[in-house]
């Protein structure tokens, strides 16, 4: 049975580098994974006085999508050399309120994707940074930075030779991290 990976895109446009690199992934995941893009979009600012009130539904269907993942990809662009805001929110409700972590226990990975030749590096080590105190294995090899990532995907928003070979290259090795934490 392939376990069911959230995968989780910081940039909110619909033709970002980043969307198009998570739909490759999504493409190439092998059988043993089944990959989700999670909606991140319509998630209000979290706020601890929500904590203290049923979630919104927008919220609660959010948190269940995260229950229910054996494990996160986490997708982003870099925003002044960090991640965006809107991937931070998304860490911060599905890690509250206090004792109700989501992420706990999750394999997860790490793959961010720029225009600029530092391919997201600030955003992905603040991220990595961020996830790894909530409990979150995050496979640390291989480091995907995805340089220039516009040169990587054609007209049509697919893979171009070496898209696919690193986008190939970083859902394997994510797919034997997850057999082997769950091994």
């Amino acid at each position: 049975m392939s376990k069911r990976i959230a995968v989780i895109v910081g940039s909110l446009r619909k033709d970002s580098i980043n969307r198009k690199a998570a739909r490759a992934l999504v493409q190439l995941a092998p059988p043993s994974l089944s990959l989700e893009l999670i909606d991140i979009g319509g998630l209000a600012l979290y706020n601890q006085d929500f904590d203290l009130e049923p979630p919104s539904a927008a919220y609660a269907a959010y948190r269940e999508q995260i229950r229910q993942a054996d494990g996160v990809i986490f997708v982003t662009p870099e925003h002044n050399q960090s991640m965006p805001a809107a991937m931070k929110n998304a860490i911060d409700i599905a890690s509250r309120p206090p004792g109700q972590n989501l992420w706990s226990g999750k394999p997860g990975a790490i793959i961010s994707a720029s225009p600029g030749l530092h391919g997201g590096f600030g955003a992905s080590s603040h991220l990595r940074q961020s996830v790894m105190c909530l409990n979150v294995l995050c496979m640390a090899q291989p480091e995907t930075y995805l340089s220039q990532a516009h040169k990587l995907f054609d007209e049509a928003g697919e893979p171009r030779e070496d898209g696919r070979k690193y986008l190939t290259r970083f859902i394997n090795a994510y797919a034997d991290w997850v057999a082997r934490l769950a091994a």
